[in-house]
């Protein structure tokens, strides 16, 4: 079971009625200020999607350096980076500075991304991949970054200025980073690919496949393939496995006027097409009473494999609403999970 419960949030804004955060300026503020919250009622990570092209967090890692700045105990993190976007070189020294600040706190999950609103949006950042393959582009790159946090040397020396003729490493290097490195995997195949590789695997409520099984038990397989290709990869630490989930306690009038008509509706798991062709299996929601939600979640096995929870927040209902939220979930039902 989980002993490290996060929240994860997108970072919505919108003018709309009932939100909370209307302006790009106020997703930033506020999801600093629920970080600061988040600790305080003893929740572990704060983590953040990036997603471009939208009214959502784009751009993570002065997100998280100020978040560091204000913190002293919760893990700071994505899930995650599309790396079709990425240069993986100058996102290596943004990592590293990043994790600096916040004294290795940092657990970044990268992966290929998923559906967007642009077409081919990378291609807008200067990334075209070699014969289309998008996917392969963002596993390149993938593992280009890990070197370079590694300290492998990446480029050549001016001769005119080298004490020694070694390719040069990235500066700064921030020692255990390499180790808090997720991969987002969306299938069971791209789990075993993370394990071999020597990244934390990072699951979500959505897997892009589906053999007709309850998603939980989908991502519980996914879960034990991936433990099974790491021992036997032979890499000397152990890697840590998060599960998302939506979950909502209904424990005052504001969350019952939210979220109360949807417990059942959403009680249940959803099959459908992320991209033509693409098959996916979309997990459920936890809505509903205290003992409700412990009783459901004992249930799930993808839960109770992982150690690590990420609990996606409605991030535009604001700081204080979703404080009491996460510190229901925190002091009420992380202890009844084990």
């Amino acid at each position: 079971m989980a002993t490290k419960i996060g929240f994860l949030s997108f970072g919505h804004w919108m003018d709309a009625p009932g939100s909370r955060v209307v302006t790009g300026q106020d997703a930033l503020l506020q999801a600093i200020d629920m970080s600061v919250g988040a600790e305080e009622v003893g929740i572990d990570g704060a983590y953040f999607r990036v997603h471009h092209f939208a009214r959502q967090h784009s751009a993570p890692f002065p997100l998280l350096a100020a978040i560091a700045a204000r913190t002293k105990r919760i893990e700071i993190g994505t899930g995650v980076i599309d790396m079709r976007y990425e240069n993986p070189l100058y996102m290596a020294e943004e990592a590293a500075v990043t994790d600096l600040i916040s004294d290795g706190r940092l657990q970044l999950g990268v992966s290929r991304g998923s559906p967007e609103p642009a077409l081919a949006g990378y291609q807008s950042f200067g990334y075209v991949p070699e014969d289309g393959d998008h996917a392969e582009m963002a596993r390149h790159k993938t593992l280009v970054f890990l070197r370079a946090i590694q300290g492998a040397g990446v480029a050549n020396p001016d001769p005119r200025q080298a004490v020694s003729p070694e390719p040069l490493a990235l500066e700064p290097q921030s020692e255990g980073l390499r180790e808090r490195i997720w991969w987002g995997a969306g299938s069971r195949k791209t789990a075993v690919w993370a394990a071999e590789r020597g990244m934390n695997l990072m699951s979500s409520t959505l897997l892009t496949e589906d053999t007709g099984v309850p998603f939980s038990e989908l991502q519980a397989e996914q879960i034990q393939q991936y433990r099974d290709a790491w021992e036997v990869a032979g890499h000397h630490w152990t890697p840590r496995v998060s599960v998302s989930r939506s979950i909502i306690p209904l424990v005052d009038d504001e969350s019952r006027r939210y979220f109360g008509i949807r417990a059942q509706a959403e009680a249940r798991d959803q099959v459908g097409q992320t991209e033509p062709g693409e098959l996916a299996r979309f997990g459920r929601s936890y809505i509903g009473e205290i003992d409700t939600l412990i009783e459901e979640l004992q249930e799930d096995a993808a839960v109770q494999a992982a150690d690590t929870l990420l609990v996606t927040v409605p991030n535009a209902l604001g700081v204080d609403f979703n404080v009491r939220m996460l510190e229901a979930i925190s002091k009420e039902i992380r202890p009844a999970l084990g």
